[in-house]
């Protein structure tokens, strides 16, 4: 079996060791002054590759002085251009990122075009020594791809081992495959269907893990937790990103807890290599594990030391229907913990693994240099408001680019069209366009309210 080992500036991804942990900045790109603070912020937290937005050819430019000045000052994280629809950017960018990610979904439209497109970028690569990361997102499939797999992950997976075979067609093997989704199921069945099929093509390319769009605040927490750990303790992952809606920083310790806690890539197998205690007396022992309720006690320093640990042990194991339920002993050497914070997290780590849902589920992007509003308060008042909705998917996205397709599994969308300006969707339709941003929470509530009403909704979830 052939491992592949790519080279992002100084930091190798496919080695081993613990999966490399990565953020981008949510400044914009332009803001040279701003963006340097926060890729010094990130790499002082821990993180080992950066990404920022680089959407146009002005932002290439500043991303050329942003990497020069952070050299000057002895930071040598190696940085990432977040290209999308523009070739052309892609290609300039490959003369001055360390990495350049590139949307298949909205890197061309028409195939052969792409194959072209491909090509020359691959060109640019060779001669600079950049590397590519084929960042596939489950909302953003593209027309063909839908049209023959449908946006499952037997297509993420199908349109995956596409443009590796067009890079190998190239001789260029330096590229980092992504199969996001905020669907947990979706993510991981994709990612394993993927690293399945490279094994029996005898050649592993690294891969970059995510669960985008996952939120914010200990659901976001849990939700990247349990889907990285499911991955990562089968030995399936070279580099993670954890994306919250919150200031980047706070990403890293999060990724890192995740990496160092699943680095040694041991798939949990039975109830003893999990460490979980026997079942109590009043559950059957004769009931199956996929029936059960794991039980299990928990002695830590700190609360997100806690939600972390216990997603990672446990979350796998309701992911794929091992067990049903949970009932947790946690004591907490930091602070005490109440028992209804306990049966919180029980409800947000079943939700997060799909198994039942007990309020809205939401899909929120991390923000971006695309940004024009406050999307972290934004988000906050949109949860707070739409808190009754159990059952419903309401996404809160910041940019029009790519809000329409990676809230592919909302039911409604709070989406940044410009300056303080919002659409907001049914689905993957636009109702109202350029609503401003003071009147765009109440727009959004009032759609959901006609269309219960009038019967057009009925909640898919729960």
């Amino acid at each position: 079996m052939k491992k592949i080992a790519v080279k992002v500036g100084d930091v190798i991804v496919g080695s081993e060791g613990r999966a490399v942990v990565q953020s981008m900045c949510n400044t914009s790109t332009l803001d040279i002054e701003a963006s340097i603070k926060q890729c010094v912020e990130l790499s002082d937290a821990g993180a080992e590759i950066i990404r920022l937005t680089t959407q146009g050819l002005r932002e290439v430019e500043a991303l050329r002085v942003i990497k020069e000045q952070l050299r000057n000052r002895g930071v040598r994280r190696p940085l990432v251009a977040d290209v999308h629809f523009s070739y052309e950017v892609a290609v300039a960018a490959a003369y001055v990122a360390d990495k350049v990610r590139i949307n298949p979904g909205n890197f061309a439209k028409d195939h052969n075009v792409a194959k072209r497109e491909f090509a020359r970028l691959i060109s640019v690569c060779k001669e600079s020594g950049c590397s590519v990361r084929v960042g596939i997102n489950h909302g953003s499939l593209g027309e063909r791809v839908v049209f023959k797999y449908g946006d499952t992950p037997k297509g993420m997976k199908a349109a995956a081992v596409e443009w590796i075979e067009m890079a190998e067609e190239n001789g260029f093997d330096q590229i980092i495959i992504s199969l996001k989704s905020s669907n947990t199921l979706v993510m991981t069945e994709a990612y394993r269907l993927l690293y399945k099929e490279m094994k029996e093509r005898g050649t592993l390319y690294p891969l970059h893990l995510g669960v985008t769009e996952a939120g914010n605040g200990d659901e976001g927490r849990i939700k990247s937790a349990v889907a990285l750990s499911a991955l990562l303790k089968e030995g399936i992952g070279d580099t993670i990103r954890v994306s919250l809606t919150e200031n980047p920083v706070n990403e890293i310790p999060v990724a890192l807890f995740i990496a160092d806690y699943c680095k040694s890539g041991a798939k949990y197998r039975s109830d003893s290599e999990v460490n979980i205690p026997p079942v109590r007396d009043e559950i059957s022992t004769n009931i199956d594990i996929r029936n059960s309720v794991i039980i299990k006690d928990y002695n830590v320093k700190s609360y997100q030391d806690f939600i972390l640990q216990a997603s990672c042990d446990l979350g796998p194991m309701l992911l794929d229907n091992l067990a049903d339920d949970i009932k947790l002993n946690v004591n907490i050497s930091s602070e005490p913990l109440q028992r209804d914070e306990i049966l919180k997290f029980r409800d947000n780590l079943l939700q997060a693994t799909r198994r039942k849902f007990t309020k809205p589920e939401y899909i929120a992007c991390p923000g971006c240099g695309r940004t024009l509003f406050d999307l972290e308060n934004v988000f906050e008042e949109v949860k707070r408001r739409t808190s009754h909705l159990v059952g419903y998917n309401i996404a809160v996205m910041g940019c029009i680019v790519n809000g329409p397709g990676e809230m592919a599994d909302a039911d409604y969308g709070y989406i940044g069209e410009g300056k303080n300006r919002v659409s907001i969707y049914r689905g993957k339709e636009a109702i109202y366009r350029s609503v401003p941003q003071e009147d765009a929470i109440d727009k959004l509530l009032e759609l959901i309210e006609e269309d219960s009403r009038n019967k057009l909704f009925r909640p898919r979830l729960g």
